[in-house]
């Protein structure tokens, strides 16, 4: 079947005005239609949504009206309409044939003639750059002179006030990846070159303060020096040849706003401080507004009239006050808007402080996503309404002028709505490392979860297929692979999985581990480093800062930075000759360096693979041979999303095809949950709930009394002289997608070709391989005693088991895995737990059991329950049948469960096992687990009242791995050891599970069902 969107994603040029967009429904999807004519500015990102819906959801309007200060009754600010129409009225005076009735100045007209008609030798300017630059210039030259023009400039100077007191703003919003500084260059030389020879204009300068959000863009940016050897406006050929004298009397500031922020004059102790402080006021010892604007700005001292251009302006903005009924933020949502709101009050404070020293004529915004942030007071994604140019992602998509990113649309989990990896984070979030490394926080790198390993394999598997593409091309640079980490914990565990790592023995002696991806290993196979690592792992916000490196990071990646130094000394220049005649070069400058040169052939990171980056890769990162992205870490917000995808999307080849078009270039991402809008939305304030106590109803209910043994752990002693196994129902273990990871996920974006990314490249490892490392990871982690050597006397006897639990078919593989993926650390202890159970289980009535209990801590009681809560999902029990007021419920199942306990003649009490304390230590792959199930029930099993059976009772519905493993360790450790110690009385172990198959007349089966577990559980004690 034809699909003309997929087939043909690009539909303009570069270089000329659009005049054809692709058409969206309501959903923002590809209706296959083409419309012929320009898109409207609307805010569409252009990203597929999943192929699994539950319901379509239409998107919502831009909400202005959530508090005072940006829209309010009287002044409603729609930004979107004004885009289109200065978008408009520029379309109306750009085609004017007559340069003299352009109402601008000569020098000017003489610009606008030659970026729209020169012949450049080199990448002439985007229809984009050009676009935004006419903006600017109809704004400040040609609006004054019209009724239209005068109301916009009118709507632009409120919206600006209002948000910003004292400063007069403009945004220009620019794709990422459509060169924003070719924009900043050529806005540079229109007010020079005017400046200079209109000295008494007061809508043109020669004085520009660039401010950056970090020390990359601020490197990359020299560029707009004119007296740079790589100067944009000669190198670009951005000026007439006879106006680069005029353009060379600018002056230009660059720099990142932490420079805004006051340093200390004297650098004093706390003693030192105290003492000459003594009683007297404190001191300050800050510098003054003046002194910082002289350290920052010395070169435009004394000037007036200075234009100011944010580079990446959303980190830009005066926060608003706090509404009384904005949603409150937490956890890591709260500390990214803090760290937002310091950030933005840093920049504008600085910026307040040039106007009110030396004066501001206006600041330019450019930014691909000129959005509020979250902690700003607004809608988060809120767009600036100072905003009066817009080319859009999807603008930049249909002209090709960045690559199309493609998310998982698809994968072979049933059930969810959202594909696994799209947003990855909400299945390992729990599982990872919530700090930064710790001094005494050791991990093991081999026990990622398994859905990471299975995501990282998937994507490399076709950044393998891509790096040999690139290889028989003969491109001279590798694609680059980013992963973005939460932290410098999971940072490290992923670097060190991808690359190898020398683990440490107890002897003092080191083992290499050999980096699980290949083309990204850093060591040979006799652990020695390459000289050149093929991985980077880089701390992004502290080189933005500036600041020197955390002393945890720079013990992490001290191999990597000597390994780089030696290769500055063997490549020579510049660095080198630094190095050599005693400079010093500090490591945050070295790693600066690396990471600005990736993917550029000669320079110190062009041959860097993968880059790991502990926060989010900044702004200006202009590596353009990123092809694969995997986001590991949380995306709270759109903005988010749409700033890390964005590293992605630089070109690599600016040459037209045939049809006068760009070639389609790819990203692929995962682990981001990329949506259609950022659009922003405002909770509305929750309705109070009613609170109550949960508690123990004492002395009236003591006879109620449920004690439980505190079981920290099982100590069991198995023979050595002759193994055997029984495996059973639970001795089974399924590789599903679920449990590792999607194993098939297709890639698409919303235009352009679908791939697929699975594991079928681990489907070739032999089984007596398999085998084998089953074995030995068996007798290393299961059958060896701390401190000592592992009992090798037990390989063959425990082969045997192993390939027993194998050939027998416990090992089943389901939705495209493979047996392989044992080798996965988790995995493989997945399987040793279920082969230790079964020899466990054939020895039991030979070999007793133990239950370790808390020494501190033995025993619970209901009686200890007191907690409140707010939750309006309760049962309230029955005075005769539970110590503890009231059940807190999880599902309507349990709702049932305690009316039919309730009534059954059998059953003396229960209790619910919420806040009561009752746990079951179980082992879930290499990680040690706590269960709590549901409920404990005292069951009169003709024992008589003074010896009741204790029944532990789990409702579950679908049996997931885990579910398995807590029953297999319930029954086969827990409930054994527990009764062994004879101290508790007798219990039992019952699941509860078919009933949640059931949709009709639950309750006559729940009661059916329980009727059922009750006689079962006592014929079974009887027999």
């Amino acid at each position: 079947m034809a699909n003309p969107f997929f087939d043909h994603p690009i539909l303009n040029s570069p270089y000329e005005c659009p005049t054809r967009h692709w058409e969206l429904d309501d959903d923002g999807q590809p209706t296959q239609q083409t419309i012929e004519n320009r898109r409207k500015a609307e805010f569409i990102t252009p990203i597929p949504k999943p192929k699994k819906r539950k319901g379509s959801s239409t998107q919502p309007g831009f909400v202005f009206d959530e508090g005072k200060g940006l829209s309010t009754q009287e002044q409603q600010y729609d930004p979107t309409s004004v885009i289109n129409e200065v978008r408009a009225l520029v379309k109306l005076w750009r085609a004017w044939p007559n340069p003299s009735e352009w109402e601008v100045t000569p020098e000017t007209a003489r610009l606008l003639q030659h970026w729209r008609h020169h012949q450049f030798s080199g990448v002439r300017p985007f229809f984009c750059q050009v676009e935004a630059v006419e903006t600017a210039i109809w704004l400040t030259e040609v609006a004054p002179q019209s009724k239209n023009g005068k109301r916009l400039l009118d709507h632009l100077a409120a919206a600006s006030n209002d948000a910003n007191p004292g400063l007069l703003r403009l945004a220009l919003k620019l794709a990422t990846g459509a060169g924003k500084t070719t924009v900043m260059a050529m806005l540079i030389a229109w007010q020079t070159v005017n400046a200079v020879r209109r000295p008494g204009s007061k809508h043109f300068t020669r004085g520009f303060l660039v401010v950056t959000p970090g020390l990359t863009i601020k490197d990359r940016l020299r560029v707009l020096q004119p007296n740079d050897p790589d100067s944009y406006y000669a190198d670009r050929e951005l000026v007439p040849g006879d106006m680069l004298a005029d353009v060379n009397k600018a002056k230009i500031v660059i720099t990142n706003y932490h420079a805004f922020k006051l340093r200390e004059r004297i650098e004093l102790s706390a003693g030192g401080r105290s003492l000459l402080q003594g009683r007297g006021e404190e001191l300050n010892t800050q510098e003054t507004e003046g002194q910082m604007l002289q350290r920052v700005m010395p070169d435009l001292m004394g000037m007036k009239n200075i234009l100011a251009l944010n580079d990446e302006a959303h980190h830009c903005y005066r926060e608003k006050p706090n509404d009384a009924n904005d949603e409150e933020l937490k956890g890591d949502d709260k500390k990214e808007a803090e760290k937002n709101s310091k950030a933005a009050r840093l920049w504008i404070s600085g910026l307040e402080a040039v106007s009110r020293k030396l004066g501001l004529n206006r600041v330019i915004d450019l930014s691909a996503t000129p959005f509020f942030l979250s902690g700003s007071g607004y809608a988060e994604g809120t767009l600036f309404p100072w905003t009066m140019s817009d080319f859009s992602l999807m603008d930049a998509i249909e002209c090709g002028i960045v690559k199309l990113p493609r998310v998982p649309v698809a994968d072979n989990i049933p059930g969810a709505e959202m594909p696994m990896y799209r947003n990855l984070w909400e299945h390992i979030g729990s599982k990872m490392p919530k700090k930064g490394r710790g001094k005494g926080n050791i991990l093991d790198p081999l026990s990622l979860p398994p859905q990471l390993q299975t995501a990282l394999e998937a994507l490399y598997g076709h950044y393998e297929k891509t790096y040999e593409l690139w290889q028989r091309a003969g491109i001279r640079v590798p694609p680059c692979f980013i992963v973005v980490c939460n932290n410098t914990s999971t940072s490290k565990l992923v670097y060190d999985y991808i690359s190898g790592f020398l683990r440490e023995n107890e002897d003092g002696s080191q083992t290499l581990v050999e980096g699980r991806l290949k083309l990204f290993r850093n060591f040979d196979e006799h652990g020695n480093p390459f000289a050149r690592p093929n991985t980077l792992l880089i701390d992004s916000e502290q080189l933005e800062s500036g600041e020197s490196l955390d002393d945890n990071f720079r013990n992490m990646a001290a191999d990597e930075i000597d390994r780089f130094r030696r290769e500055i000394l063997e490549r020579g220049g510049k660095l080198a000759g630094d190095l050599q005649g005693g400079k010093e070069l500090d490591d945050v400058t070295l790693l600066r360096e690396v990471m600005n040169t990736v993917g550029k052939y000669g320079q110190l990171g062009g041959s860097i693979r993968c880059v790991v980056s502990v926060s989010m890769l900044t702004e200006g990162w202009d590596a353009n041979t990123v092809t694969h992205v995997l986001g590991i870490r949380a995306f709270g917000t759109q903005l988010l999303c749409e700033q890390v995808i964005g590293r992605a999307l630089r070109r690599q080849s600016y040459d037209l095809n045939e049809e006068g078009l760009f070639n389609v270039e790819y990203a692929d991402v995962l682990g981001i949950p990329f949506d259609f809008t950022a659009k922003p939305v405002v909770a509305p304030p929750q309705p109070p709930r009613e609170t109550i106590q949960v508690k123990a109803m004492r002395p009236e209910r003591d006879s109620l009394e449920i004690r439980f043994p505190r079981v920290e752990g099982y100590r069991i002693e198995l023979p050595e002289e002759r193994l055997t196994a029984d495996f059973n129902d639970d001795s089974v273990m399924e590789l599903t997608p679920d449990l590792v990871g999607a194993t098939e996920t297709q890639n698409s974006g919303i235009i352009g070709e679908r791939i697929d990314l699975n594991l079928v490249h681990t489907g070739d490892v032999r089984p007596s391989q398999v085998l084998y490392e089953l074995t030995s990871h068996l007798v290393l982690t299961k059958w060896r005693d701390h401190g000592e050597d592992p009992k090798l006397h037990l390989f063959g006897q425990l082969k045997r088991i192993a390939k027993q639990w194998l050939d027998e078919g416990y090992l089943v593989c389901k939705g495209g895995t493979f047996p392989a993926q044992l080798k996965y650390k988790m995995l493989a202890d997945m399987a040793c737990n279920k082969i230790t159970a079964a020899i466990t289980r054939k020895f039991l009535g030979e070999r007793p059991i133990k239950a370790l209990l808390d020494p501190y801590n033995p025993t619970g009681s209901t009686k200890h329950v007191r907690f409140n809560t707010s939750k309006t999902d309760r049962w309230e029990t029955r005075s005769d049948r539970c110590q503890v007021n009231w059940v807190i419920l999880d599902s309507d199942w349990e709702a049932e469960f305690c009316r039919v306990a309730e009534s059954h003649p059998k059953v003396y009490a229960y209790v619910k096992n919420h806040n009561l304390g009752l746990e079951v230590p179980y082992r879930y792959g290499s990680e040690m687990r706590l269960y709590r199930p549901d409920f404990i029930v005292l069951v009169d099993d003709g024992h008589g009242l003074d010896d009741l059976l204790h029944l532990i009772v789990e409702i579950k519905g679908y049996r997931r791995e885990d579910a398995k493993e807590k029953k297999s360790t319930t029954e086969t450790y827990w409930v054994p050891g527990v009764n062994h110690l004879k101290t508790y009385g007798r219990w039992a172990f019952a699941e509860f599970t078919e009933v949640y198959q059931i949709e009709a007349d639950f309750k006559a089966k729940v009661e059916g069902k329980f009727n059922q577990m009750i006689k079962q559980v006592t014929k079974q004690l009887k027999d």
